[in-house]
């Protein structure tokens, strides 16, 4: 192996001890877990990468490892990235930004900071802002661990070297070079060449802006063997408040009054919020109003519903679902919809604007505007709440931004099918941060005699 391997640089590494971890300061979230490459994908020559002594080491053939991880759903915007970096003496690499999975060469999308203090065949050195900002000083030195501060917010880019600025550029100020754009994407590290070896570790985001309110999820399930000890645990290891739902409904858990308090039951004690999921629309008919008013809060999907021809569907089972025109289709589940909202006694409309598989890949077009705002307008004059959708990933942004300028209240979700996906509402947050929400865009379960089970009347 080459001078500077792997091998040599461990005694290293094992005197500087792993920095893993988060920082403590709020909003700040790990990307490697010091272990494992779990959350990384590698392109081509994968075993250029390795773990070492809480590091990710860099040596090899050239290959770009790419975080795809849970976080953000490995979609960043604006953002803050500490990276601790060492290099071995005549050693180059790159901190990606804004960048996309690909299987070989150097990234396509995005920018590069640079990693270089010793390497000769390239002049720009550690802190570039690869082709747009040039570093030509060395500021750190082969052998010692650096931080690699990067800040993007708005069109400006940030980077520092161990706490000193050398790189402060705004996107459209390119001094005649070709015009670059920021826009989003995933973190990306370099192994650039056999000759380099490069260690990277205490790999931390903290997405901007910060949500600085502690977030509730209000669609969790006990299923698949979650029990409520597990669940409570999980919403205390997370700093999120849960709210668990009990399917109502034919064909479900429950479907009748006894089913509920049996529930309740269960539940009795837990620092939980308790809830109801309507299932079909026939659920209203198997429980009472006085059961009902016992839970904090009741939702619902459009998801089960009978078409114009008296089929019933689950819109999730693609052997029940009838699409013989698309656009017939939607205006059916418009009015569905519509008629849910406006009729049955929810406070949250769940799983908003799903579509089945058939057509799921069209729905930027067949969620027009005026289908949208049929939607967004019956939320608002009942007071309804829009989930924002983790497992689904809805509504779209596109939607959000609509209920937001109408002044309809969300909430988040992840709808969990059991243990092991209850999630950690990365959708949620990233669509909070996109569409500059707050926590007074959100909804609180109400008070006895503010919900919508005490305002309805039965059909």
């Amino acid at each position: 192996m080459a001078k500077n391997g792997v091998l040599a640089v461990a005694a290293v590494l094992l005197a500087a001890g792993s920095a893993w971890g988060g920082e403590g300061e709020q909003g700040w979230v790990s990307l490697f877990d010091g272990k494992s490459l779990r959350g990384w994908k590698a392109g081509a020559n994968a075993g250029t990468f390795k773990v070492a002594d809480g590091a990710i080491v860099a040596n090899g053939p050239t290959s770009h490892l790419f975080y795809t991880g849970p976080v953000e759903n490995a979609l960043f915007t604006e953002f803050e990235l500490k990276v601790d970096v060492m290099t071995r003496e005549g050693s180059n690499g790159g901190i990606y930004f804004h960048t996309a999975y690909q299987e070989s060469g150097w990234p396509g999308k995005g920018f590069e900071v640079q990693v270089n203090n010793s390497y000769t065949a390239d002049p720009l050195k550690t802190g570039s802002l690869y082709g747009i900002r040039d570093v030509r000083q060395t500021i750190v030195g082969d052998d010692v661990w650096f931080t690699q501060h990067i800040i993007v917010r708005g069109n400006r880019v940030v980077v520092s070297v161990d706490g000193k600025q050398v790189v402060d550029w705004t996107a459209g100020d390119d001094r005649g070079r070709r015009r670059r754009a920021l826009s989003n994407g995933t973190f990306a590290l370099q192994g650039h060449d056999p000759g380099s070896t490069v260690c990277y570790r205490n790999i931390r985001v903290r997405p901007l802006p910060v949500i600085d309110w502690k977030l509730e999820d209000l669609h969790v399930h006990l299923k698949g063997g979650l029990t409520i000890e597990e669940a409570v645990a999980d919403a205390q290891r997370r700093a999120v408040k849960f709210g668990v739902a009990l399917n109502c409904g034919v064909g479900f858990p429950c479907q009748s009054d006894e089913g509920l308090h049996g529930f309740l039951r269960e539940l009795d004690g837990q620092p939980v919020y308790k809830a109801i999921q309507g299932e079909g629309r026939e659920w209203m008919t198997l429980v009472s109003r006085e059961a009902m008013a016992k839970f904090d809060y009741i939702f619902t999907d459009s998801m089960t519903w009978t078409d114009d021809q008296g089929r019933r569907m689950r819109l999730w089972m693609p052997d029940e679902v009838f699409v013989n025109d698309k656009q017939q289709f939607m205006d059916m589940l418009v009015e569905q919809t519509v008629a849910i909202i406006s009729n049955e006694p929810i406070d949250i409309y769940v799983n908003p604007t799903f579509l089945p598989a058939v057509i799921a890949g069209e729905y930027d077009i067949l969620w027009t505007p005026e289908r949208m705002m049929k939607v967004v307008r019956a939320a608002k004059e009942h007071q309804v709440a829009v989930e924002i959708n983790s497992r689904f990933m809805l509504p779209s942004k596109a939607f959000i931004l609509l209920c937001k300028a109408e002044g309809v209240k969300f909430t988040c979700g992840t709808n969990n099918g059991g243990r092991d996906d209850l999630g950690d509402l990365e959708y949620s947050k990233r669509m909070i941060r996109e569409c500059g929400l707050t926590k007074e865009n959100f909804f609180t379960p109400r008070p006895a005699g503010q919900r919508a089970v005490d305002r309805w009347k039965r059909q």
